[in-house]
């Protein structure tokens, strides 16, 4: 088996399925991990997604995370600490304290 060089793959090609335009700097899931929207994507078209670097990501109201801490994105609270039910995001690059809106989150790639 021979493999072939692609792309770095710190952005990847994506199609929106949706009937919904998907917005620069929306987080995106990708079936086990989450990307962010690099480019605005109209329905059914083909736009950027990155899959690596920190992001500040709204997180889930009352909520401290831990540096290095495992968080998750839910679409009904943004990222939580909680597993269950949510999609694996990254990693808490920085603490954040209950009252901040958003965590900085290291994106599993």
């Amino acid at each position: 088996m021979k493999a072939v060089y692609i792309q770095t793959g710190e952005s990847l090609n994506y199609v929106n399925p949706g009937e919904a335009a998907i917005a620069a700097g929306d987080v995106v899931v990708l079936g086990t991990r989450i990307g962010i929207a690099g480019t605005d994507i109209p329905a059914n078209s083909l736009g950027t997604v990155h899959v690596t670097g920190v992001f500040a990501i709204p997180k889930k109201a009352g909520e401290a995370l831990a540096v290095g801490a495992a968080v998750y994105f839910s679409t009904t609270d943004g990222i939580t600490a909680t597993a269950s039910g949510n999609t694996p995001a990254g990693y808490a690059a920085m603490a954040a304290a209950a009252p901040d809106a958003a965590a900085r989150v290291k994106l599993l790639g």
